[in-house]
């Protein structure tokens, strides 16, 4: 037993950082901490992250001629001075970045995981700590840099809410299941998962499809508000997503066999055929924990959102004839693949 005195000042301690707001404690950003360490991904909160998405999504909104993105928190209580330097921010990502995709435009790429690095850091220049000095072009820093004290009060505590609900709701099965899963999709696409943990920045707004994946480091983008990505279908969207950076294999294999036979390589069949694993992969996990609730049995992601039948019917029939057999162990990949090419 320690000393009383000393005793009583631990416990007064301990009760003060429970009662620290959630956004309190966001610098540390790397959100786990009602299940520890997670196998398989690394899963953030990140401030920088979700303030660049979310000026990108308010720029594409207003160029549509819509309001702010879903989830982005808009609001009318910012002073006139943090109005002038929100609509700035906003007003360069719409110069620069809104007819660029997150997904495919190497400017957005390396500055999406540059901010991510740096997401402990209260501000981007250095002047502060000059470790925080994240080399990003002199008028974006100080952009960002104004932006910040105005989506920190305002928008930032909702979103780091939404994002650490999310984390915390598909925490439990990734604990579980995690390396089970990722072993067993690594099998099916004739790799290896990454060593290190997949890095996966949560945020309330990511794109148009809620979720995207960018390579050369393998790093995952996921929405917390996006209603496709809730519940049940958390556990989905993230392998699916994290499947994205090993299924090369199943592009390949697809390519090779088209050239073989001097066929068109088909657009989006690796896609749709990663969608369809991952759903099969996933289901009866998802069934499994949800015994004796209400719902009924898992619908995976690309028939509840209807991908099919957005020109994806014939690689549904083709890979249910095809690639379920090779799921179920009853044949090989190279012959999966060998087959559905050949009755494209």
């Amino acid at each position: 037993m320690g000393h009383p005195t000393l005793v009583r000042l631990l416990h007064l301690l301990l009760a003060i950082a429970l009662l620290l707001p959630a956004h309190a404690a966001a610098a540390e950003a790397q959100v786990d901490l009602q299940y520890g360490p997670l196998p398989v991904f690394e899963l953030h909160s990140g401030f920088w992250i979700n303030l660049h998405h979310t000026l990108y999504g308010q720029a594409r909104q207003s160029r549509d001629g819509r309001g702010s993105p879903s989830g982005t928190g808009a609001t009318t209580r910012r002073t006139p001075s943090e109005q002038v330097a929100w609509d700035a921010a906003v007003a360069y990502y719409a110069a620069n970045y809104q007819d660029k995709d997150l997904l495919f435009n190497t400017e957005l790429i390396l500055l999406k995981n540059q901010l991510g690095d740096f997401e402990q850091c209260d501000e981007l220049s250095g002047a502060k700590k000059k470790t925080c000095d994240a080399g990003l072009p002199a008028r974006l820093t100080r952009i960002l840099d104004a932006a910040a004290p105005v989506y920190r009060a305002h928008e930032w505590p909702e979103h780091d809410r939404a994002n650490r609900r999310w984390i915390a709701g598909v925490s439990p099965l990734v604990r579980v299941k995690g390396v089970e899963l990722s072993q067993r999709l690594a099998e099916i696409y004739q790799t290896r998962w990454p060593k290190e943990r997949i890095r996966v920045d949560v945020s309330a707004f990511a794109n148009y499809a809620g979720a995207y994946t960018t390579l050369d480091p393998l790093r995952v983008i996921i929405s917390s508000t996006d209603p496709r990505n809730q519940g049940s279908s958390a556990l989905e969207v993230l392998f699916h997503e994290a499947s994205n950076g090993i299924a090369e294999p199943v592009q390949l294999a697809i390519n090779r066999e088209c050239r073989q036979r001097d066929k068109a390589i088909p657009r989006d069949l690796w896609h749709a055929l990663v969608f369809y694993t991952t759903g099969e992969i996933i289901k009866p996990v998802v069934n499994a924990e949800n015994v004796g609730a209400d719902g009924g049995e898992y619908m995976p992601y690309a028939f509840r959102e209807r991908l099919y039948q957005q020109g994806w019917d014939d690689y549904l029939k083709l890979l249910e004839r095809f690639w379920q057999p090779y799921l179920d162990g009853k044949t090989t990949f190279d012959d999966a693949i060998a087959h559905i090419v050949s009755a494209l």
